[in-house]
């Protein structure tokens, strides 16, 4: 008597790996979702694939993990092989954007980080950021140091100085900022115009 036990489970296991591949027309979606997302807006490599998978899980049922992350991978895959996904340019866009926000680079590198930039990504981006430049956009907005219409007492010298730390920039840099003329402030933005 010849037993076929072992080659059966051996079949039922390829099987079952088969039937774990996603079908062509996942694959599709994945690739057209990719494509609408990154036409809306500029996203990280973790974030395309975590709107990916979480779009997957919604749209078909009883998905398998593994059949969802090789959506994932597969729409990542296909932004960057169309050039839709580069997280290299994404740091550096993101860093000029938020520079002229008022943003520290110690917070840039914080919200990079957070989106799922390589650190070496994030610190190369971050080291063209420009401190001064970002401090006085804040105190402009603020209307901190300089750009101050209210009369200066202690409790509003707490505030500014306490502001400027909170935005992930030194306290000299703050006192700096805080005790610059408007004609100082006003050379500085000009000058970081180009940024």
């Amino acid at each position: 008597m010849v037993h076929f036990e072992g080659r059966a489970g051996l079949d039922l296991i390829d099987d079952q790996a088969q039937s774990d591949q996603p079908t062509p027309r996942m694959y599709a979606w994945a690739r057209n979702s990719a494509a609408y997302r990154l036409a809306r807006q500029m996203l990280t490599e973790k974030q395309l694939f975590d709107a990916i998978s979480r779009k997957a899980r919604e749209k078909f049922e009883d998905i398998s993990v593994n059949r969802v992350e090789l959506l994932a991978a597969a729409a990542v895959t296909f932004a960057y092989d169309n050039g839709a996904l580069n997280d290299k340019a994404y740091a550096e866009i993101k860093t000029r954007s938020a520079m002229r926000g008022g943003k520290s680079k110690r917070a840039i590198a914080q919200k990079l980080s957070e989106k799922g930039v390589a650190r070496d990504a994030v610190a190369a981006a971050v080291a063209e950021a420009d401190d001064l430049y970002a401090a006085v956009v804040l105190a402009r907005k603020r209307a901190f140091g300089p750009f101050r219409k209210a009369a200066l007492d202690e409790k509003r010298t707490a505030k500014e100085l306490s502001a400027f730390a909170r935005g992930g920039f030194s306290f000299e840099l703050g006192k700096r900022v805080f005790a610059m003329s408007v004609d100082e402030a006003e050379d500085i933005l000009f000058a970081g115009r180009s940024l």
